[in-house]
């Protein structure tokens, strides 16, 4: 089992999502420490290659929770967000990068 490590506010920004949302998100994570696929996630090429977002729906809200799992033996939890458009806003995308490059430093890539 790989180990799980926040960057920058993600464990904050994961908190506050609402309970349901929030245990999710925390299932979805915990299957990828594990090898696994999450059940609704796509590849976030905009951020960098190696880069998913899980996609999580409630009622009329969603949430995203990106990651990275290809960086030495860590799942990297990089923004977590509520999305209120349909297109990712950049500043979502922006935060992304550079805190792939904390996870890689981090790491020591």
């Amino acid at each position: 089992m790989q180990d799980l490590a926040f960057v920058g506010s993600s464990r904050d920004d994961l908190r506050a999502f609402p309970d349901s949302a929030r245990r999710e998100a925390g299932y979805q994570l915990d299957k990828v420490q594990r090898g696994e696929q999450p059940t609704d996630f796509k590849p976030m090429k905009t951020v960098v290659s190696g880069t998913y977002e899980i996609r999580i729906k409630e009622s009329v809200d969603e949430y995203r929770v990106f990651y990275v799992a290809k960086i030495g033996d860590t799942v990297y939890v990089l923004p977590a967000f509520q999305k209120k458009s349909r297109k990712t806003p950049e500043r979502h995308l922006s935060v992304g990068r550079r805190r792939y490059e904390i996870a890689r430093t981090h790491a020591g890539e």
